[in-house]
This record gives structure tokens, C-alpha cells and sequence, in this order.
């Protein structure tokens, strides 16, 4: 459930979160500020914290909304769950392969995971090493190209079919 309140910075949202849930969200930020490659903006996108690409780097957007920067990284507290939503695991079946693997490795128990959501119930059993590495994974040349195959895929996917 992403909040219906109009957060003006990512200080504010997390200060709003309950009392239990900050800690893990100001440190999985610090952890993402530190580790995201060079050029990611820090904002408050779709209700949540969010590591954008500007539009000073891509000027296009988001497809959806074209207004918006085009999201790489989102952290949310959930009703539930502390999540980290990575675009890049979404879109990189390698990526996603070698963080499931490394996941495992740490027996801190069973992976909590959507298509991009990582969902961390328990806070104390957030890797935050591992979300390190996984922020240093993935340049961003290589995501803005992933991004623009994907979006001519779906072009030519939709010219095809005639839509």
C-alpha cells in the first residue's frame, strides 16, 4: 500500500513512518545514496522514496509519464514489510539470478520477492551488505539501454499485432 500523503522530501517520509521502521529505512537510504551509481536523484516518487534517473540524463522519461524521471530504485514501508523495489533485477535476468544466489548464501532465511520487490518483514534480517553490492551491480548506461530495448520491443510488438 503505498501512502496517499504528499511527502515533500524523502526526511519527511521517513519521519512519518513508525517509530520501528526507521532505523532500517534511514539506514537501507544511506546504504542506497552511498552504493547507486553516480547521477541517481533522490525525490519522492509514487509515494514512496525513490532513485530516479533525472531528466537531465534521460530526457524522455518515463514511458508511462513522461513528465516523471524514469525510476531505477524505490523504498517503501509497507502495512507488512520494509520494500525495495529494483528495476534493474526486474529487467536483468542475470542480476536477478546472482542476487537470489547470494541471498541464499547468507541463511538468513526464504527470499521475500516480487518481479522487482524485495519485501523485508523482519528488519533485523535486512542485508544491508548485499543491497550494497546490489546498488554497485548495474551502471546506468546499462540500464537506460535495457530501458530503450524494452520499450522498441513492445513498439515493434504492438505494430505487429496492429495496435
Amino acid at each position: 500500500m503505498i501512502s496517499k500523503k504528499k511527502y515533500n522530501s524523502p526526511k519527511e517520509y521517513i519521519s512519518d513512518q513508525p517509530e520501528n521502521r526507521q532505523e532500517a529505512l534511514l539506514k537501507l537510504e544511506k546504504v542506497l545514496q552511498e552504493n547507486l551509481p553516480e547521477g541517481i536523484a533522490e525525490v519522492i516518487q509514487y509515494g514512496m522514496i525513490g532513485f530516479v534517473i533525472p531528466h537531465s540524463i534521460y530526457p524522455e522519461g518515463y514511458h508511462t509519464n513522461p513528465s516523471d524521471p524514469l525510476p531505477f530504485v524505490g523504498l517503501a514501508n509497507q502495512k507488512n514489510h520494509v520494500a525495495l523495489y529494483h528495476m534493474g533485477i526486474y529487467s536483468d535476468k542475470k542480476l536477478l539470478e546472482w542476487f537470489e544466489k547470494s541471498y541464499a548464501e547468507l541463511n538468513i532465511g526464504k527470499l521475500d520477492m516480487g518481479k522487482s520487490c524485495i519485501r523485508f518483514k523482519n528488519t533485523n534480517k535486512i542485508p544491508f551488505e548485499l543491497i550494497a553490492e546490489l546498488s554497485r551491480k548495474m551502471a546506468l548506461d546499462d540500464f537506460i539501454k535495457m530501458y530503450d530495448d524494452y520499450k522498441e520491443s513492445r513498439k515493434k510488438a504492438s505494430r505487429k499485432w496492429g495496435f
